[in-house]
This record gives structure tokens, sequence and C-alpha cells, in this order.
């Protein structure tokens, strides 16, 4: 063999190997991130073999079943005692998902023995695996809380029902025509009458009525007087007898037209009262049951105020510790809301309805929704008013919550938006200034000017960078770090940027956990933390820094956040300034917010740390009191290192220092000015270049030059065909074509919608000429 044909021999086996090497190492990783991704779902999941035997089984999977990996049918089977029907249940599930069928099924499991009320609950989901005969994914869920949510709320239902149904009084309700929309069941058993006979439109009003004239009065009323809404009327029974019945009723107009009128008429038998006269007191126990029972707190007061009736729900709310009946309903309102209560009372006696929020003396953190009814005396009942109060405190943390949340979130995009758009002028910008800097050295009259125009322009680049990382899309490089060493490196410039009147202390937490965040950009919080706190101290003071580890054993809020159990490293930065007012306190996050002087500050820095903060999976929050100072809290994860999270050196490839090359490229990018500079930056580097303002434009000029494309530069973000688009379309005939993509946004967040290969290159905006050029060279060389 020829020594020739055996150098041609050895290199192809060389790429070869290179290619399955190549090939491996994307596999190895792929199935690590998919490893990662299946350990990161907190609840528990697990793989099993055609045996039944674990492959893979999450932590969380871990944790629920005390470390055992044996398949879920058999350790759902030994949580439920060997019981023969649930062992059915999850034998069917596990036949069926080796059989390419998916399958999911709820168990009951039964407390340990007589006198438990533990019963769990658990459901149980199977799925095949894809290509993958008689392997099983297995989910399992724990919905014991909500199986006993929903036993609460239909108990709860059961409750209302049966009083509206079985109440000692009558209700119905009959629209324009007369026709029974609704009967309660004691009503009907008075009438003898089923329900379904009454409101199946056949027996009208009028028709039971006895005894009164009604050919001059509506359908839907009971009375011979047009004005009345209340009175005596007989009713005749299914069997022809009558009975005397107290009715009061209301007219609801509902809409327009008679489809959209209805009564509401309450019914009291008077027969009957007077035959169960004896049977009185074991009624009012029932009511007075329901009344102490009801899920919300109930208070009937007098016409002057005063509580002559309270249910245990109301006196829970209030966390009442002595008698509150006889008690002005004012003296337990909070001071700021008395006025308006008052106010609302008054206007209830109108039939106003009147519903506010309001906060109770003996319990001043709970939020309560407060419902006025006022009763007069015609309505058969005490004059004086019903109070209906519900705990809605809850329900406004989380309302709040979402709605800093939408608000952080708009702005967010409007943030990213407007730092794109920045991005490509400021592209042009340092662009065309540094096109100039190559006509115009040191010693020339201009060179000053374009050096104030090149810096100026770096300034915004850095106040959009700003931008993004409130937004949260700034690409960010994420490590180990130990925040111990990240402050005290900083010490030194934190001392020259408060200055010598204010006092600089230090505080390390020991054997201080790590973290994984971008250090320059946790170095930019501090910082910017700092300086705040060195603007409120205008008269000197003390900034204190404290670092400490913090253990959460159990989920918990702060301010609307709920804190995920976990450990935590704890950065407090606490002043001694004047204090943030509780007025503007939760708008200090806000973008562009800020108190200072115009020109003094944009108004980013604290956005800024809530975007890095936040970006970097931790929490903040801040404590002010006026004229004390300020303290800031920063609540970081501990890094948990898995295998895929282990760091491989890598040794840096030193950049290419001669920028200037040889090859064809095709420049697609429709910002008329980024890509005029990109083009003459690249001429003068000894590039050939094709521009083409859109994708299509690109394809045409492919289509038509012969010429061979060693590198495709393209906007991401372009009319009609984008760059990813582009891409993908010159893929199909070109395969091995090298790319970088430009954009104003950033690679977190486009490779995030990017359906290419992952290997691309990408440039973000704004770039200089040199970055642009070593770019080009460094992807143009690569092998």
């Amino acid at each position: 063999m020829s020594p020739t044909i055996w150098i041609a021999l050895c290199s192809f086996l060389a790429l070869v190997i290179f290619v399955l090497g190549f090939v491996i190492w994307r596999y190895r990783k792929t199935l690590a991130l998919r490893q990662y991704a299946f350990a990161a779902v907190p609840r528990p999941r697990q793989i099993v073999d055609p045996n039944g035997k674990c492959l893979f089984a999450n932590p969380a999977f871990e944790d629920f079943f005390g470390g055992d990996l044996r398949a879920v049918p058999d350790l759902i089977l030994d949580e439920s005692n060997g019981n023969e029907e649930i062992g059915r249940k999850l034998a069917t599930l596990q036949l069926n998902a080796k059989n390419g069928v998916s399958g999911h099924v709820e168990i009951e499991i039964p407390g340990a023995g007589p006198g438990y009320n533990d019963v769990q609950w658990r459901h149980v989901a199977a799925y095949p695996l894809p290509n993958r005969p008689g392997y099983v994914f297995w989910f399992v869920d724990d919905i014991t809380m909500r199986r006993q949510m929903e036993k609460v709320i239909n108990d709860q239902q059961q409750r209302f029902v049966d009083l509206l149904e079985n109440a000692p009084i009558g209700f119905f309700s009959v629209d324009a025509a007369g026709a029974f929309l609704f009967a309660n069941q004691t009503l009907t058993d008075w009438l003898g009458y089923s329900s379904s006979e009454l409101e199946s439109g056949q027996i009208k009003l009028h028709d039971i009525v006895a005894d009164a004239s009604l050919d001059e009065v509506p359908a839907y009323h009971p009375f011979e007087d047009v004005e009345s809404r209340s009175g005596e009327v007989f009713l005749k029974t299914a069997d022809g007898e009558k009975r005397i019945l107290a009715v009061i009723s209301q007219h609801i107009a509902e809409g327009s037209g008679d489809k959209g009128f209805r009564t509401r008429s309450v019914v009291r038998n008077l027969t009957l009262e007077r035959e169960m006269a004896t049977a009185l007191e074991q009624s009012e126990k029932r009511f007075r049951k329901f009344f102490n029972e009801a899920p919300v707190g109930i208070v009937l007061l007098n016409e002057r105020g005063v509580i002559t009736e309270s249910n245990r729900a109301f006196e829970e709310l209030l966390a009442a510790t002595e008698e509150v009946k006889g008690k002005p309903l004012l003296s337990l309102i909070g001071d700021q809301e008395r006025e308006s209560v008052r106010e609302a009372l008054v206007s209830a006696t109108t039939y106003e309805r009147k519903a506010m929020e309001v906060h109770l003396t003996g319990n001043a953190d709970t939020v309560c929704n407060m419902n006025v009814t006022h009763v007069d005396e015609n309505s058969g009942l005490p004059s004086g008013y019903i109070l209906n109060f519900t705990d809605t405190t809850e329900q406004r943390s989380l309302e709040a919550q979402f709605a800093q949340s939408q608000k952080m979130q708009a702005v967010g995009q409007l943030a990213g938006g407007i730092a794109h758009d920045f991005n490509n002028l400021l592209t042009a910008m340092i662009g065309f200034s540094d096109l100039l800097l190559l006509r115009h050295r040191p010693g020339d009259q201009s060179f000053a000017d374009i050096m104030q125009i090149k810096q100026n322009a770096n300034r915004a680049a850095n106040l959009v960078r700003q931008l993004l990382a409130f937004s949260r899309q700034q690409t960010l490089q994420p490590r180990r770090l130990n925040v111990t060493d990240i402050i005290a490196e900083l010490a030194h410039l934190l001392r020259r940027l408060i200055g010598e009147t204010i006092e600089l202390r230090i505080t390390h937490g020991r054997d201080l956990g790590d973290v994984k965040a971008d250090q320059g950009q946790l170095e930019q919080v501090i910082i910017n933390l700092a300086v705040n706190a060195r603007d409120a101290m205008d008269q000197g003071g003390m900034l204190e820094i404290i670092t400490s580890n913090v253990m959460v054993d159990a989920p918990y809020k702060v301010k609307g956040e709920e804190i995920p159990p976990g450990d935590y490293v704890l950065v407090k930065v606490q002043d001694t300034g004047h204090g943030i007012p509780s007025e503007i306190i939760d708008r200090i996050f806000d973008p562009f917010f800020s108190t200072k002087e115009v020109g003094a500050g944009t108004g980013l820095g604290l956005s800024t740390v809530y975007g890095i903060v936040k970006q970097s999976g931790g929490f903040v929050f801040v404590d002010s009191t006026a004229d004390q100072g300020t303290v800031f809290s920063l609540l970081l994860p501990h890094f948990q290192e898995d295998a895929q999270d282990q760091e491989e050196l890598v040794a840096e490839i030193p950049k290419a220092q001669d920028l200037t090359g040889r090859g064809n490229i095709l420049l697609v990018e429709d910002e008329d000015a980024v890509r005029s500079f990109s083009a003459r930056a690249l001429e003068n580097k000894g590039y050939k270049v094709l521009e083409a303002n859109s994708g299509e434009a690109a394809l045409e000029i492919l289509q038509q030059d012969g010429e061979t494309i060693d590198l495709v530069i393209t906007d991401v973000v372009m009319p009609k065909m984008d760059g990813p688009t582009l891409i993908k379309t010159l893929y199909k005939t070109h395969p091995d074509l090298k790319v970088i993509f430009i954009s104003g946004y950033t690679e977190d967040s486009f490779r995030k919608t990017l359906d290419v290969d992952s290997a691309i290159e990408f440039l973000p905006k704004p770039f200089s000429l040199k970055q642009l050029a070593s770019k080009v060279k460094d992807v143009l060389s690569a092998q």
C-alpha cells in the first residue's frame, strides 16, 4: 500500500472516530440534561424495565417512599396492606402500560386501624415509554388534601341545600306569567304537590290561590292589593283543602321583557305554626345550630347598631376573649374604617345592600368582607341589620401577588422590547464610530469628538443591559460562587464608593454555603445597594453587610412571595439612613421609579437588583423605618451539585489578533444602518460581503450568484421570514453552512424559541467593529 493511500485511510479513520466521539458526547450531554430535568420534577416519578426493576427514580420519589425503589405497584400495594381490589387495579394498570396503553387510577388507602381517620389517596398513572416495549413511566401524586377539600365542600353544599329545602318556612319563585320556577320541599309538603308538578309549568300561582279576587292583579302577584308585598293568603292543596299562609313577595327584574322577571317569596304556614307551637323550641335549636356552624361570620344588630346575636365564625374572626353581645358594632371596627361602616349602616336602611372590607380590632391582620342588609318592621323580623363577614385575607394576598406579578411581567416585556430597538441603534452608532476612528487617529482634532460619541453609546449600552437585567432577559454565566469571597473582594471598592463619612462593617457567616450566580451581576447587586445606602446617609452613618445560612423547613410567605423549603444564603445590606416612606416602599422595584432629583439617577438601580436576583432563582425583600434606616435582604439558594453541574476545565483558545481574513459572507439585516456598518467593517478586513435586507432577498442572492458562501450572518427578528426560518431553509441544501446570529435580544431568550442546531454562534447587539471581526475570524477558523 502506497504512503498516500495509507495516509488517506488514516485520515478517514480519524475523521470517523472524531464524528463518533462527537455524537457520543452529544448523546451523553442530552442524556444528562434529560436526567437533570427528570430529577428536578418535584413529584414522585419512576421508570421501570419490563421485569419491574427500577431504572430511574427522582429524588421526590425516594423522599416520598423513604428510599424504597421497588416498582410503584408493589409500593402502593404495601401501603394498602395487600388490599386485593387495589392489587387488581394496579395489575391492570401495569399490564396495559406494558402493552402500550397508558392509564391512571385514584386509589384510596385505608387508615392503619380502628379509630383512625388517616385515609390517604394516591393518583397513580402509568405511561409506556415510546420505542421501549415493556418499559413503564410511573407517576405518583398524593391527592389526599384535594379529596379532603372536596369532601368538605360537598358537606357544606349539602348543609346549605338541606337548609333551603327543609327550612321551617316555604320558599317559591314564579315568572311574569305566574309559572313556578322553584318551590322548596317544605312548601311542596304543605301543598301536597311534588316539586316536578309545581315546576312543570302546568300549575300557575293564581290556580292555587283561593278566596281572593285576582282578576285585576298580575299573574305573579298573590295579593288582591297590587301594592302589597306581604300578607295572608289561602292556598289550595292537591287534595282540595285550604291552608292559610303568610307570604312575603319580592319582585326582581332581570334584564328586559317578561322573561327577565321573577319573584322571590317566603311563606309561613300559619296553620302549621299553631299546630306546631310545641315544636317551636326544637326548630329554634336547629336554626341555632346552622347559625353557629355557618362558615361565614353572621352578626345581627338592632336599629342602634348594637350586637344582638353573633355566631361562632364571627367570634373566631374577631379573636374575641369576652362576650360581644350587647356591644356596639363600631367598637369592634378599626379606627380608619369606623366612619365608613357607620355610613354603610345608614345607606342600608334604604334597602341598598352595602359591601366593604374592614379590619376587626381583635385581629387587625385579618381582612374581612362585610355585607350589610337592613331588615325593617314589615319583614316580620325584628328591625335592624344582618351582617355577614367573610375572611378575605388570603384572597387579598393572592390578588396583590398576582397583580404585582402581572405588572412586573408587563414592564419586563416592555423593557425587553425597548432594549431590542435600542441595541439596533447603538450597534450603528458604535460601529460607525469605529469606522471613523480608522481614519482619525489620536492627535486628530476629530478623534476626541468621535471617542465622546462612542463612549456615550457604550454608556447607553450599559443602560440597556440594566433594562435586560430587570426584565430577566440578560444573558448570565452562572457558576459556583462563595459569597464571602465576593464581598471580601468588593470591600475595598465599597469603601471608596461610600466615602469617609460612612462606616462600612462586614460580618461574614460561618461555613457559608455556595450559591450559583453570575459573579459580575451579583457584584452589581451589592454595589447598587451600597450606592443607594450611601445616598440615604448624606450626613454619614453605618453601612453593614451581614451574611448567614438560612434553612427553610416548610414553605412560608413573605410579602406575597412564597419561599420554598431548602437551604439559602442570606445577605443583608442595612444602613442607618433616612429610610423609605411607607407610601412608596411597594414601588421601589419598579423601573424608572426614583426619589432622586432629575438627572441624579435612572431609576433602574433597584429594578436591576430585582431582575438579577429573581433570574438567579433568589428572593429580595426590603424593610424600612423612617429616620432609622433600611434593610435589604437577599435570599439565594444553596448550590446543589449534580453530575451535570460539574464544571469541565477547558483551556481557552487565545483570540486571534490578526482580524483580517478571506471568504464570501452573506449579511442579512433589515436595519439599513447596521447592515451598512457591518458590510463596510468586514470588507475592510478583506472579506467579500453580499448584502440582503430580508430573508427572501437572501434566498434570491443565493439562487442568482454562483459563488460559494462561507458564512451567513443574519439578524434574528425580521419581517416576514425571520433569521431562524431562513437558516432552516438554507440547511436543507447547505447542511454544513456556518452561521452567526445577531440580535438585540439576548441569547438566552433567543435560544428558547430557536428550533435549529444548538451549536450555532451568536453575537449580541450592540457590537463593535473589533467584536464583529473577531467573531467572524473565530467562526471561519474553527474546524
